[in-house]
């Protein structure tokens, strides 16, 4: 038999049903002893919370300076923190595993380090996450701010999304109504009178909350002039659109981009079908009326479809979106086959723009030889104070069919990017000669304080000689590189010493040669190269899929043993046998290093029981070391050639 509940908690569910359903005593509760009052906060549902915290900034200071963080006094910062502490307890309670990937930020960061938003986010207002997060998960592969896509749980534009996208749905989108479930884990209550009513339709939710919302990921069915009511409350910074793929569609994603156009700073199209007229259409409607100059900062479309941009079309409306936003700072097309005369046009109107782009992305696209046809403007008499390439941080141009003569290109290309901090010409068929072409570039950089830190050249169809060359060229750097790949390039054992040297005198950080051939004998020579006096700065390396066995493990174990700021190795799929898991316990063992993560996983040889046992010594927060593959994953089929 349960404990009887005390007569505080009685009263004060009595208390939070008055609040919810009915709005006479709410001055009489501001007016109570305080620690009653901290209490009766602490065990408020999220409903009955909001009601209270509007009456507190009505009765006691601005509302803006309460619910954010502006109160200045002793007493208003204390309430605003006990408020705060039960909006985060609420928040953990709904989503206990969200609470724990939400670090809130001022900008939003790419995983090399480099800004990708300034959002004007609250720091730890946990209110205001907690309606954000109550209209919509946040679901952004790109930004790193939040991440949660592997978490499940409902929310009221989802779940919204799911029933209007039903062929058999008809009506307006602001009259769907919400679930029970969802209205249960605000403070709603069955039988009450009001469940049926307008508390709990869609639109009801989005004009009392949508105020909170930053960032709102659209399904087409939203894409309609309802939304701009449903929504007129709201301070939209991100935006993101899926699956438009007609005229009606864009016209609703117009009338909400212009009625957001002061506040927005990303928009992104995932999944969309723009031909020119429908591109143009949208980039226009980005001005706030009456000014010539948008404010959008970042500027998406992935995955989608733009028929005619490879049929030397000119995008009017594009071309002076790119000119006219001296705000825009990233630009991404992926996955779009623009073709090389639309990645042309958007080099050429760039190369004499205001804006002062960190970012610019046009990866997985059929645009070999775009560079040829802009070279020209690369010369240095060419070239204004205002172009926007100048000012260059990140540059993608994975995946697209990029070859030798692209690189004699681009290396003209990369001379005038002198801010160039993230390399990516990964999945290119550049080769050797492509590497040799691009070699005067980082002899360059090596002779003055370049500012390139992250390259990556995964998959190019380079060899041990080519590689080789490159390596040189990048430890002659004054500033090292922070982050390599070359992974998934057949390098074979030889490139071991080369490789030794390098990660001896370069002082990388961050190091990726998953899949590059390295065997048995590359790993023994990356271990007899390496001597045991040199402490290597690595934090982080992927060295799977090499097929090393027994010497690879012995590698891991001079790596945990001499890279004191180690935090990450990856080793799976390297063929070990069941020994090689002792060698790399002894290492752990004698280490007192940072390292958080040993992976395992394809090495099923090493899950036997008697070697699972023997590890549960080495934890790191409360997590694992040495994740193994599961019992179930060692006997099923063996990854590539294994034997």
């Amino acid at each position: 038999m349960g404990e009887s509940p005390t007569l505080l908690w009685l009263c004060a569910q009595a208390i939070t049903n008055e609040i919810i359903y009915g709005d006479h005593y709410l001055q009489d509760i501001v007016e109570l002893p305080s620690d009653l009052v901290d209490y009766l906060i602490m065990h408020l549902p999220p409903l009955a919370l909001q009601k209270l915290q509007e009456t507190f900034s009505s009765e006691h200071c601005g509302r803006h300076d309460f619910l954010i963080d502006g109160a200045t006094s002793g007493r208003k910062r204390r309430r605003f923190n006990d408020l705060n502490i039960a909006w985060k307890a609420l928040f953990e309670s709904r989503w206990p595993e969200g609470s724990r990937q939400i670090q809130p930020m001022n900008c939003l960061t790419n995983q090399d380090g480099v800004a990708r938003c300034d959002f004007t986010i609250h720091s730890g207002n946990w209110q205001q996450m907690y309606w954000e997060m109550h209209l919509q998960k946040y679901v952004y592969q790109e930004l790193s701010m939040v991440s949660l896509n592997c978490l499940s749980f409902n929310s009221c534009l989802d779940k919204a999304a799911e029933m209007a996208l039903l062929p058999s749905f008809e009506g307006c989108v602001g009259e769907i109504v919400i679930p029970d479930t969802i209205m249960k884990s605000i403070g709603y209550k069955g039988g009450m009178g009001l469940r049926t009513g307008y508390y709990s339709t869609l639109s009801h939710h989005c004009q009392q909350y949508g105020n909170f919302a930053r960032c709102l990921r659209l399904q087409n069915v939203f894409c309609v002039t309802e939304t701009c009511d449903l929504l007129r409350n709201s301070e939209l910074q991100c935006l993101v659109f899926r699956s438009i793929k007609s005229k009606i569609h864009v016209d609703g994603v117009c009338r909400l981009l212009n009625q957001k156009s002061k506040t927005l700073v990303h928009v992104e199209f995932i999944h969309c079908w723009l031909p020119l007229t429908y591109l143009n259409a949208i980039c226009g409607s980005l001005y706030t009326n009456g000014v010539q100059r948008h404010k959008i900062q970042h500027f998406l479309i992935k995955s989608s479809s733009i028929p005619g941009s490879n049929q030397g079309s000119k995008p009017t409306g594009f071309l002076s979106f790119l000119s006219s936003g001296s705000s825009l700072c990233s630009l991404n097309f992926s996955d779009n086959q623009l073709g090389p005369d639309f990645a042309k046009l958007i080099f050429d109107t760039l190369l004499h723009s205001s804006s002062s782009l960190s970012t610019l992305e046009l990866c997985e696209s059929n645009i070999s030889g775009f560079l040829s046809k802009v070279n020209g403007n690369f010369s240095t008499s060419s070239l204004g104070v205002k172009q926007s390439l100048r000012s260059l941080r990140v540059l993608n141009l994975r995946g697209n069919h990029l070859g030798k003569d692209d690189a004699e290109d681009l290396k003209a290309a990369l001379f005038q990017m002198p801010r160039l901090q993230c390399l990516d010409i990964s999945d290119n068929v550049i080769g050797d000669e492509g590497i040799r072409c691009l070699l005067p570039y980082f002899i360059q950089a090596s002779e003055k304080a370049s500012s390139l830190a992250d390259m990556k050249i995964e998959n190019c169809d380079v060899s041990c000689v080519g590689v080789t060359q490159l390596l040189q060229s990048l430890s002659a750097l004054r500033e090292p590189l922070n982050n390599l790949s070359i992974a998934n390039n057949e390098l074979g054992c030889h490139i071991a010493a080369p490789l030794a040297k390098f990660m001896q005198i370069s002082h990388v950080r961050g190091l990726n040669i998953e899949d590059i051939g390295l065997g048995s004998f590359g790993f023994l020579e990356l271990e007899k190269e390496i001597p045991e006096t040199v402490a290597l700065e690595l934090t982080c390396i992927n060295l799977s899929k090499n097929r090393g066995g027994f010497d690879a493990a012995k590698f891991v174990s001079k790596l945990i043993l001499q890279s004191p700021e180690l935090v990450m190795i990856d080793a799976g799929y390297n063929f070990m046998p069941a020994e090689s898991l002792m060698v790399i316990c002894a290492a752990l063992k004698l280490t007192k290093g940072k390292l958080e993560r040993v992976d395992l996983t394809g090495n099923s040889k090493c899950c036997q029981p008697a070697n699972i046992s023997k590890l549960a010594e080495f934890h790191c927060r409360g997590k694992p070391i040495i994740i193994l593959p599961s019992l179930q994953t060692s006997v099923a089929a063996p990854y590539d050639d294994d034997p």
